[in-house]
């Protein structure tokens, strides 16, 4: 990949299976170990929050103030 990357997934049994594992070991991806991460530690879900939140304020009526906002236009 020309660059060190460690992954991070949760502890959901077919992230967690031997056959998962041993591939990952094999190709000697760097795996973040860690218990499940909670929803606050979630960037995705802190996203979708700030973006819903943004949105809320302004109060678009209809779709096209929804992408002037969203976009910028």
């Amino acid at each position: 990949m020309g660059r060190r990357f460690t992954f991070q997934h949760d502890n959901d049994p077919k992230h967690t299976a031997k056959l998962t594992s041993q591939s990952l070991k094999e190709k000697k991806v760097n795996v973040l170990q860690c218990s499940s991460p909670s929803p606050d530690s979630n960037p995705t879900e802190n996203l979708w929050n700030d973006l819903t939140t943004a949105v809320h304020k302004q109060s678009p009526s209809n779709l096209t103030e929804l992408e002037q906002f969203c976009y910028g236009k």
